[in-house]
C-alpha cells in the first residue's frame, strides 16, 4: 500500500512540468559530483597521500582528514542529485558554493599565519576556486528562473 502511494507520488512528480535548465548546468553538476566522489573516496582510502605529495608532515589523526573526504563525497552525491533539476535543487548548489568560498578564506588565513605551506593551496585551487564561476552561474540562472516564474507574475497581478 505505502509502496503504491510513494510510486504514485513519484510518477506525478516526474510528470510535472518543470522548466528545462541549460545542458551546461547539468554537465557542470555531474562533473562536480563525480569529482567530489572520486576525491572524497581517495582521501578516505589514502588519507596520508596528499600530505606526502606536498612534503608535509602526516597529521596525528588521519581519521579527521578521512572525515573531510567523507563530507566531500557526500557533497558529490548532492551535486549529482542537483544535476537532475538544477532550478529546484539550487539550495544544494548554494551550500556547496558557500563551502567553496569559505574554504579558501580559511586556507588564506592559514597561509598568512604560516601554519600551512604554500603547496597546500593547490588542493584549494582544484577543490574550491575552479568551481566559483560555474556554481555562481548556476545560482544566478536559478534565481533568474525563480524571478521569471514566481516573482514577475505575482507583481503583475
Amino acid at each position: 500500500m505505502i509502496k503504491r502511494i510513494l510510486l504514485t507520488h513519484w510518477l506525478a512528480y516526474q510528470q510535472r512540468e518543470r522548466p528545462a535548465s541549460p545542458l551546461w548546468m547539468t554537465q557542470v553538476l555531474w562533473f562536480a559530483g563525480i569529482y567530489n566522489l572520486v576525491w572524497g573516496a581517495f582521501v578516505v582510502l589514502f588519507p596520508l597521500a596528499p600530505f606526502r605529495w606536498a612534503g608535509m608532515p602526516a597529521p596525528n589523526y588521519p581519521e579527521i582528514w578521512q572525515c573531510v573526504g567523507m563530507i566531500v563525497g557526500v557533497y558529490g552525491v548532492g551535486y549529482i542529485i542537483a544535476a537532475h533539476y538544477p532550478y529546484r535543487h539550487w539550495p544544494v548548489v548554494l551550500v556547496g558554493f558557500m563551502g567553496k568560498v569559505f574554504g579558501p578564506f580559511g586556507m588564506a588565513w592559514a597561509l598568512w599565519k604560516g601554519t600551512l605551506p604554500k603547496v597546500a593551496a593547490c588542493v584549494c585551487a582544484t577543490n574550491d576556486l575552479i568551481w566559483w564561476i560555474p556554481f555562481g552561474l548556476v545560482l544566478y540562472h536559478a534565481y533568474l528562473n525563480f524571478w521569471r516564474k514566481e516573482i514577475a507574475p505575482a507583481k503583475s497581478r
